[in-house]
C-alpha cells in the first residue's frame, strides 16, 4: 500500500514514511492509494468474529507487509484491551460507547495503534529518535500521553489551548513526566494546530524527526473505523438501516466510519454534528468551504474553526458535492440545546450523555425524521466525568471518579507556556 499527498505535489510514500512523517513535504495529508472492499462474507459471518479479528481484517490492506501479520495482531490486541458497548437509550438509538480505555475517550485506540507501530518501526534505529508532535482541543492529548508514555526513542511534546480543556483533560497531559513535555499555549486549538503543522515543514528542525499524532497521522486516524465495524456487529441482527451520528470536531471519526463503508460496511447515513463551529454545515448549505476562527463552546474537543480531516472526506466523494450529500447531512447546534439533549437524554432512561454526545444525539435525532424504519447510533466519546462541571449542575447528579481518572487527580500539573511559534521553534531546538 502506498500513499499519496492530497496536495498531489509530493511523492508517493509507504505505510512507515507516512507514519513517520506525519504529514508530506507539500502540506498535503496523507491518504492511501486504494481502498478495496472486504468480501461479502466477512459481513455475513461479522457476528462470529472477535473484535480483534475484525480490526485485523479492516486494518491490514492499509498496512500490507510492512508490520508482519504476528507483530499486527499483537499491536491490535494491545490496542484493543477494552469493550465497546453499544447502550439503546430511546426505542432505536443507541449510543455507542468509546470510553472505556485508559484515559476514557475513543481516542484511545488511535494512539494506541500509532505509539505501537512507531515503537516497531523505532526497533531497528538504535541511536534516532522521533518527537511526536500534538495539538489537541481535549482527550487528544491525554490518550496521546498515556499511549506512547516509556515508548523508547519517542518524544511527545503536547500542545493545548491554556484554559480551553476540562481540568481532567489538563491534568491527563500535564502530570505523567518521561518522555512527555505539555506546552500551554495562549490561543485556541487552531493556534494549536497551526503550530505544529508549520513546525512540520520547517526546514530548520528537519533534523528533529518531527511526527504527528493528531488525526492528521493515518496510524492515528485509520484504526477509527474499528468502531463502525463493532456497532453493526452489534446491531445486525435488527436487520435495519444504520445511521451513524458523531460529534465533530476535526473530523477524524466520522472520516474514519466514511471509509469503513468504501470497504462494503452497510452504513446507510452519516450525520457529522458539530457546535456552534459550524464550518462544514455552512458548506453542505451554500457550496463554499470558508473556515472560520473557533468559539469556545461546552464542548470543546469539537471547537474547530478549520477541520483537518475534512479534505479526507472531499477525496473519497471527488469533490462531488451532491453525490457527498447523499450518504453524508450535517447539523449544528447551541450550547443550550445541547443541555437541554443532555436532560432529555437522562430524564427518558436515566442515561448520562456528556455534551459531546449529547450534540451527537441531537443530530442523529434529527437525520431520523429522513429515515423512517432506521436504528440510529451516536457516538459517545468522551466519559462524562471529563466534564463533570458541565455534567453534574445540569443533570442533578453526583459522578462516582472512575479509577482512571482518580490516578491523575492529585499529581501536580506541569506545563510550560507559549505563545507563539518562535516559542514552539526554541524549544524544540534547545
Amino acid at each position: 500500500m502506498k500513499y499519496y499527498s492530497l496536495n498531489h505535489n509530493a511523492p508517493n510514500v509507504s505505510f512507515q514514511e507516512a507514519v513517520i512523517k506525519g504529514i508530506a513535504p507539500d502540506k498535503g495529508l496523507y491518504f492511501p492509494e486504494t481502498i478495496t472492499p472486504l468480501n461479502a462474507d466477512f459481513f455475513d459471518t461479522i457476528e462470529n468474529l472477535s473484535n480483534e479479528e475484525i480490526a485485523y481484517q479492516a486494518i491490514k490492506q492499509f498496512i500490507g507487509n510492512e508490520i508482519p501479520e504476528i507483530i499486527l495482531k499483537e499491536i491490535i490486541a494491545e490496542t484493543l484491551c477494552f469493550d465497546f458497548p453499544v447502550i439503546e437509550v430511546e426505542k432505536d438509538i443507541y449510543a455507542l460507547e468509546l470510553f472505556h480505555g485508559p484515559t476514557m475517550a475513543f481516542k484511545d485506540v488511535g494512539a494506541r495503534f500509532m505509539s505501537r507501530c512507531l515503537g516497531y518501526f523505532n526497533k531497528e534505529k538504535k541511536d534516532s529518535k522521533n518527537t511526536v508532535l500534538v495539538a489537541t482541543s481535549g482527550d487528544t492529548g491525554g490518550a496521546v500521553a498515556s499511549g506512547f508514555l516509556g515508548v523508547k526513542g519517542v518524544e511527545v511534546i503536547i500542545l493545548y489551548p491554556s484554559g480551553k480543556v476540562s481540568d481532567i483533560q489538563e491534568r491527563q497531559l500535564t502530570t505523567l513526566g518521561q518522555n512527555i513535555t505539555a506546552l500551554e499555549v495562549d490561543g485556541v486549538f487552531d493556534d494549536c494546530q497551526d503550530m505544529v503543522k508549520k513546525a512540520f515543514l520547517d526546514i530548520d528542525l528537519k533534523n528533529k524527526n518531527l511526527t504527528s499524532a493528531n488525526s492528521i497521522n493515518i496510524a492515528r486516524w485509520l484504526p477509527q473505523m474499528f468502531y463502525f465495524f463493532y456497532a453493526y456487529k452489534a446491531l445486525k441482527k435488527e436487520n435495519k438501516p444504520l445511521i451513524y451520528s458523531c460529534p465533530s470536531g476535526n473530523f477524524g471519526n466520522i472520516c474514519a466510519g466514511i471509509i469503513a463503508k468504501k470497504m462494503g460496511l452497510p452504513i446507510e447515513h452519516f450525520v457529522a454534528s458539530t457546535n456552534v463551529n459550524d464550518t462544514v454545515p455552512r458548506f453542505l448549505e451554500k457550496g463554499i468551504y470558508d473556515p472560520k476562527p473557533s468559539k469556545a463552546t461546552i464542548s470543546n474537543a469539537m471547537d474547530v474553526g478549520n477541520p483537518s480531516n475534512f479534505i479526507r472526506i472531499q477525496e473519497m466523494y471527488q469533490n462531488d458535492l451532491e453525490q457527498f450529500k447523499k450518504d453524508f447531512s450535517s447539523f449544528t447546534f447551541s450550547d443550550e440545546e445541547t443541555l437541554e439533549a443532555m436532560k432529555t437524554i437522562y430524564n427518558t432512561n436515566g442515561y448520562i450523555a456528556e455534551p459531546h454526545g449529547a450534540v451527537g444525539y441531537l443530530g442523529l435525532k434529527k437525520e431520523l425524521q429522513n429515515h423512517k424504519n432506521a436504528i440510529g447510533i451516536f457516538l459517545e466519546t468522551a466519559h462524562p466525568i471529563k466534564f463533570l462541571h458541565t455534567v453534574e449542575p445540569t443533570l442533578n447528579v453526583k459522578l462516582p471518579i472512575p479509577t482512571q481518572i482518580e490516578s491523575v487527580l492529585n499529581k501536580e500539573k506541569v506545563s510550560i507556556k507559549i505563545k507563539t511559534y518562535e516559542h514552539l521553534k526554541t524549544f524544540l531546538i534547545q
